[in-house]
């Protein structure tokens, strides 16, 4: 681990990166849960391909480096083996990450409240029932929200997702945005222009295609063609990891919190977040554009 921050909960554990060895043009894609993991590993998995019809299997071909629920030392020797250029994922703040010079990080989010509501119809969505005290199923008195504004980055806490975890996440890679190999993008970008994501993805993964193959692989990574797709796309897809494949991909819309949060929720949430970060630097985290 050496200078590395420890993160350690039930699902997550970054000491198992220890156990890989990083190579040069490894591209490792960093965000908090819901803010476009399995949509950004789709695009590298296009542009690495070039190919629309490409399986990306994610699960097995992009692993989740972090998760604790498969044994580290079959993982690591899976992905030692690979031959082709490899994606990894990871749900760790960057301080928590080996740094390679060369290796490139890409680093997603999304605005705090859509991530925070995504990500809890996304444990409904899972058949095993991990953080039930943090996101009970009836919860009239707003325990789930209470525990997203108080709840600490990291441990138990932060392998629920609280806004504390996600504001560590962004201020770690903000930390190291002017490092060559460590960039930012944002969900609302990737929705308003999905080709221009795919053009920026490209150049910093040096990857080169023809225009008319570029369209083809931005056709595929639509999210109603991924939705339709949801066996294919799904991180495990076909596999009974969830209920319900098409599920994880619920709607691929924003601002679903409105209307959902009491006024005093909202003020409670707007303190956080000013006492966190600059009004710049607020208004890249929750919509996106040009970086603070």
């Amino acid at each position: 681990m050496r200078n590395r921050k420890l993160y350690l909960g039930p699902l997550t554990d970054n000491r198992r990166w220890d156990q890989v060895r990083i190579r040069p043009d490894d591209v490792i894609v960093v965000t908090p849960p819901k803010c476009g993991t399995t949509w950004m590993q789709t695009i590298v998995a296009l542009l690495f391909s070039g190919d629309p019809e490409v399986e990306p299997e994610l699960s097995m071909k992009m692993p989740w480096i972090d998760i604790r629920l498969r044994e580290m030392p079959e993982v690591a020797e899976r992905v030692e083996a690979m031959t082709a250029r490899r994606c990894l994922k990871s749900h760790t703040p960057m301080d928590g990450l080996p740094l390679d010079e060369q290796a490139q990080y890409i680093c997603v989010f999304r605005h705090p409240l859509d991530a925070h509501f995504s990500y809890r119809r996304h444990l409904r969505n899972m058949p095993i029932r991990f953080f039930d005290m943090w996101y009970p199923e009836d919860d009239p008195d707003g325990v789930t929200f209470r525990r997203f504004l108080d709840g600490g980055a990291e441990g138990f806490d932060g392998d629920a997702m609280p806004l504390a975890h996600i504001l560590r996440h962004y201020l770690t890679a903000l930390a190291l945005v002017a490092r060559p190999n460590v960039a930012l993008f944002h969900y609302a970008d990737m929705c308003r222009d999905l080709p221009g994501t795919f053009a920026r993805l490209a150049d910093l993964l040096e990857v080169d295609h023809p225009p008319a193959l570029m369209e083809q692989l931005v056709q595929t990574a639509r999210f109603d063609n991924m939705r339709a797709q949801a066996s294919r796309f799904a991180p495990g897809g076909g596999q009974g990891f969830m209920k319900s494949d098409t599920d994880f991909f619920h709607s691929g819309t924003s601002g679903k919190w409105h209307g959902q949060l009491t006024e005093l929720e909202l003020a409670a949430y707007d303190a956080l977040m000013d006492a966190a970060l600059t009004p710049d630097q607020r208004r890249w985290l929750e919509n996106g554009g040009a970086l603070p």
